[in-house]
């Protein structure tokens, strides 16, 4: 059986000759990625990413891991390693070097330059760098680490195993088994299989498609169906995919080479992706496939590579589809790709979109009804070879929400694992001879990026936004004379998301005014508590008449 945690206390100090593992995000979620490995009192970050906000964080730009857990020992960190360039594990590197700009970060080639424009947006352009390949083996204090190849959803993707005097912890990062990638850059598993020989410690092991039986479709399998999509569509063809996703795009321009086509990249970071990607060589661009403006190409040539595929508000797509982008317009006849997978959490997000574009008269063609994107992630046949080839003497799984976490751990028990454990963000575990175990827990937040503040915005005023949002607000204003006892004015009732008019008010006021007047009778006349009188009163009609539980803002004001 899994270990789960059943003590939540502060963790004891970390036994001599032991190495601590502590997720601080990526542990039942899907995004910000972010553990921290510790050994010999010097700390080793493996992967630092963002998760894009929801429905339910409105205002919400980006959300980060919490870093108050290591804050006071950022001059233990020898280093940040990137298992790849995804933004849920580099999105969040440039606000942990805003606390300190010299901890090394290290990656691969691809990683690395998609890193470096968040490193000079923020002004860390000297932040140091250290690039590393597959094969490589590089010491940062007490870790001495070694790079695999493994295959993903982005070109020069790494796992990395972290051999310490406690043992060998082997971090899959975000991984598949693709047989046949556009790339041929396959997952090491004669690597993987090494290290087992070797012995494997602790397995952290990608656990997003746990829960999906057999074997990941490989990338090389959508071809014909992206293929389909262009021989059908008669006017302009526009795809929207993750900006980072290279091979997607691949796939993309040799179609459009194939179908006598043009494509415009949409989206700042899709321009600037495809441009470091294309410089680096892992984008083979067919000459004269690539154009920088739509003006001159017909629509029935155009295809446009678009950011947005999540439904992001701000990103290239969603703008297009509710008509605010300034030079896409969706027409009758136009065709709209999705070729990604929904993220959990962004279902009714990238629905929405679709419902826009296909109000607007486009034809949306997405996974849900064809064979337009495949997964980057390991199912669960890929992940029992993983745990056969490795034997892993413990196993922690990582990247995924609960029930991915937990299908995952029974993937593991199945071929004989002897000790899995099931942990979230804060939680501690410690590898001390040999064996894994939770020890105890850190409080572990979301923190909110909102504008220029960082970590400034609380769970509470989240909830004030979602009331805002879904309820409405009110406001109620009197102004009375304490010396008197009577009311000077008022009291006026200003609606805002809750009704059409103020005049749905009119009948409560009498009522308002009554509770007032009642409470300065019995001589009350603070207005904090009179404020409050209000409150109650106009709460209780919205309730009953409107079934509605807005925020009130109640003000009493002394004449």
């Amino acid at each position: 059986m899994a270990a789960v945690v059943t003590d939540l206390s502060t963790p004891p100090a970390l036994a001599p000759g032991a190495m601590r593992v502590i997720a601080l995000g990526g542990l039942g979620e899907i995004g910000r990625n972010m553990t921290v490995f510790e050994y010999d009192s010097k700390l080793l970050i493996v992967d630092c990413g963002v998760l894009f906000p929801e429905e339910h964080h409105p205002g919400i730009d980006l959300i980060l891991p919490d870093f108050s857990i290591i804050r006071d020992r950022l001059d233990d960190v020898v280093g940040i390693v990137l298992t790849h360039g995804h933004e849920d594990h580099i999105g969040g590197v440039p606000y942990l070097l805003r606390e300190r700009g010299t901890i090394p970060v290290i990656g691969s080639t691809l990683t690395l330059a998609l890193l470096d424009p968040k490193l000079k947006e923020h002004r860390l352009k000297e932040a140091p760098r250290h690039v590393v390949a597959e094969g490589d083996v590089v010491h940062f204090g007490p870790f001495e680490c070694e790079f695999v190849a493994v295959n993903h959803s982005i070109p020069d993707a790494l796992a990395v195993a972290i051999k310490t005097g406690a043992g060998v912890a082997l971090h899959t990062g975000d991984f598949k088994m693709d047989q046949l990638p556009l790339d041929g850059r396959i997952t090491d598993l004669r690597s993987f299989a090494r290290l087992g020989e070797h012995g494997v410690d602790l397995f952290l092991t990608d656990s997003t498609n746990s829960d999906v039986p057999g074997f990941t479709t490989a990338e090389r399998e959508i071809t014909s169906a992206i293929d389909a999509v262009f021989a059908r569509s008669e006017r302009r063809i526009i795809v929207a995919s993750f900006a980072s996703h290279v091979h997607r795009v691949q796939q993309v321009l040799d179609a459009a080479a194939r179908h006598d086509r043009k494509v415009v990249y949409v989206g700042r970071s899709m321009v600037r992706n495809m441009q470091i990607a294309r410089e680096l060589g892992y984008l083979k661009v067919p000459d004269g496939v690539v154009v920088d403006s739509v003006a001159d190409v017909a629509p029935e040539k155009l295809v446009l590579m678009s950011t947005g595929s999540q439904g992001e508000p701000m990103a290239a797509l969603s703008r297009i589809a509710n008509g605010t982008h300034a030079q896409v317009s969706i027409e009758p006849g136009d065709t709209v790709l999705l070729a990604s997978s929904l993220i959990p959490g962004n279902e009714n997000a990238v629905y929405r979109v679709i419902d826009g574009l296909t109000k607007l008269g486009a034809r949306v063609v997405h996974k849900g009804n064809a064979l337009v994107h495949v997964s980057g992630h390991a199912s669960a046949g890929e992940l029992l070879y993983c745990y056969n080839i490795v034997r892993p003497s413990n196993v922690m799984p990582v990247h995924g929400e609960m029930r991915h976490l937990y299908a995952n751990a029974a993937l593991a028990q199945a071929t004989g694992v002897p000790n899995v454990v099931i942990a979230e963000d804060g939680h501690v575990v410690d590898l001390e001879d040999g064996v894994a175990k939770v020890v105890g827990a850190y409080p572990c937040e979301h923190i909110y990026v909102d504008g220029s503040s960082v970590g400034e915005i609380t769970e509470e005023e989240l909830r004030e936004r979602r009331i805002l949002g879904a309820e409405g607000f009110l406001t109620i204003v009197a102004v009375i004379n304490p010396e008197t006892k009577t009311i000077v004015s008022g009291p006026n009732v200003h609606a805002r998301g809750i009704a059409e008019t103020d005049e749905v008010f009119e009948g409560t006021i009498p009522d308002l005014r009554a509770a007032l007047q009642s409470a300065l009778d019995e001589g009350e006349v603070d207005p904090h508590i009179l404020q409050q009188v209000l409150r109650r009163k106009l709460g209780s009609f919205a309730g009953r008449k409107l079934r509605r539980r807005p925020m009130i803002i109640p003000i009493v004001e002394i004449s």
